[in-house]
């Protein structure tokens, strides 16, 4: 009897085993988007580069030591595909997409689970969609038997702009080297740079053009799936920063509202930062993108939070102001109150076909009615909120893949698909006071969604969310060092 039990218990543990191990075969490939949405995007890269061209797309550079890999952008948006070191060939002349990769590394594989290769080619096109799988060293004879160089005028396409990885944005990343070029001991240049100097020495009967503005044009319009995706990046985003909200007291410091929210992202799936969070009581709050977090949050001040989670590559941007005490002031909440009325009278001209520039004057307009009639308590405060409105900046930037997404949306008749931001904000520097809140929109069929809509943004939804009690009072943080 005790020899059967014995026998059917280790049945039951192979038979676990096993499961476990085919659920942690499935993670190494998307499950977001479907192989006809990949080909759709591929199929208008072909569409535009022509028969007389080819599109070469880098993948990201595998990352050293034990950090997570996260794929590029532009990599994932054509091909799912989340290894290092990979390639993407979109062949004009004859409509066919190859993917190259490294070719198997066993004891990587044994230690980290399965990284797809070359060695898994009929996988990879079953997954896919993608005609070809090749290894990565017979990328450079395929360029030259695309059938092209040798014709009239052959051309290569691939991006020029810096490729955005995690909570990279393109606007970020070209300050970040623009400031490399300044530095006369620094002679780093974009990996994009190097990779389209080496196609030019090695392959100089290419005419090298940039695939980035058509790329940029189509992340620009979302599909009804990656709205679906920014939609639940959103509220996770949304959840964190209510999270936070509870937590929030005089005494605790900023950076433990970053824990609170970090916590939720986390428990939703979100493999990291959409970027980094921006949390400032009082004066750090005037800095628009303060991240060090250091301060300790004081009775009296206002808080800002501006925080979303990397979410199946995918992001959104959800900020609010609150209260550190609970309670805001006669001089808070009369600026507080411009703020929620402009964001909301904003939205109310968002349609498609309508311009973005349409709706910043319709809503300047409308709160030229709001003005009338209301005080503040310091001249410089209805100096503040008349400035607000004639800033242009109140209608942000895209949304997607990354927070400052590519593409615009300032100067140009809205279209359904796009998303961006809603961002009303008044600076009063005479107290070094600043007060926004941002929400995120998605044009419809016939007007707009606000995604972040659930995120407290009255008055008494906040105060009475700050009333209740958050991680940082279930779990308060322990002095260090330990006492044993």
């Amino acid at each position: 009897m005790h020899f059967k039990k014995l026998l059917f218990i280790s049945a039951i543990l192979i038979i676990s085993n096993k499961t476990i191990l085919f659920s942690q075969e499935k993670n190494y490939y998307q499950t977001d988007f479907t192989i006809s949405e990949f080909e759709a995007r591929r199929s208008k890269v072909f569409n535009e580069i022509g028969t007389n061209s080819i599109a070469l797309i880098q993948g990201g550079a595998s990352v050293a030591g034990f950090k997570v890999f996260r794929q590029t952008n532009t990599f994932y948006y054509l091909s799912g595909i989340e290894e290092g070191h990979v390639y993407l060939l979109l062949n004009g002349k004859n409509k066919k997409t190859t993917i190259y990769l490294p070719r198997r590394e066993n004891n990587r594989e044994k230690s980290q689970g399965k990284i797809l290769s070359f060695d898994d080619a009929e996988l990879i096109k079953k997954l896919t969609g993608i005609d070809n799988v090749k290894s990565l060293d017979r990328l450079g004879n395929d360029l030259v038997g695309t059938g092209l160089i040798n014709g009239p005028n052959p051309t290569l396409y691939t991006p020029f702009s810096p490729a955005e990885m995690g909570n990279d944005s393109r606007d970020e990343i070209l300050h970040g080297h623009a400031r490399a070029a300044a530095d006369p001991w620094d002679s780093s240049t974009t990996r994009e740079s190097r990779f389209i100097k080496l196609i030019k020495d090695r392959f100089p009967e290419f005419k090298i053009k940039d695939l980035s503005p058509l790329l940029d044009s189509m992340r620009l319009i979302k599909s009804p799936k990656e709205i679906e995706i920014v939609r639940k990046a959103t509220e996770i985003a949304g959840l964190g920063i209510i999270e936070a909200m509870r937590s929030t007291k005089p005494g605790i410091y900023e950076y433990q509202l970053d824990a609170a929210a970090k916590y939720i992202f986390y428990q939703h799936d979100s493999q990291g930062d959409g970027y980094p969070s921006i949390i400032g009581g009082g004066s750090n709050a005037y800095m628009g993108h303060y991240f060090r977090k250091k301060d300790i949050l004081k009775d009296g001040d206002l808080v800002l939070m501006d925080y979303a989670p990397d979410y199946h590559n995918y992001t959104s941007d959800v900020t609010r102001i609150w209260p550190v005490n609970g309670i805001y002031n006669k001089d808070q909440t009369a600026l507080y109150k411009f703020i929620v009325a402009y964001r909301d009278a904003l939205f109310k001209y968002i349609k498609p076909g309508t311009n973005s520039n349409e709706v910043l004057s319709k809503a300047a307009k409308e709160m030229k009615e709001y003005l009338k009639g209301k005080t503040f308590s310091k001249p410089r405060y209805l100096k503040s909120v008349q400035n607000a409105l004639s800033f242009r900046g109140h209608f942000q930037h895209p949304v997607g893949m990354a927070v400052h997404d590519v593409g615009r949306v300032h100067g140009i008749d809205l279209k359904e698909g796009m998303v961006f931001t809603i961002d009303p904000m008044i600076w009063i520097p005479e107290e070094k006071l600043y007060i926004r809140i941002e929400d995120v929109a998605v044009v419809t069929k016939n007007g707009v969604e606000n995604l972040s809509a659930f995120v407290p943004s009255k008055i008494k939804e906040i105060e009475k969310t700050i009333k209740e009690k958050g991680l940082t009072e279930f779990r308060p943080s322990k002095s260090l060092p330990l006492e044993y």
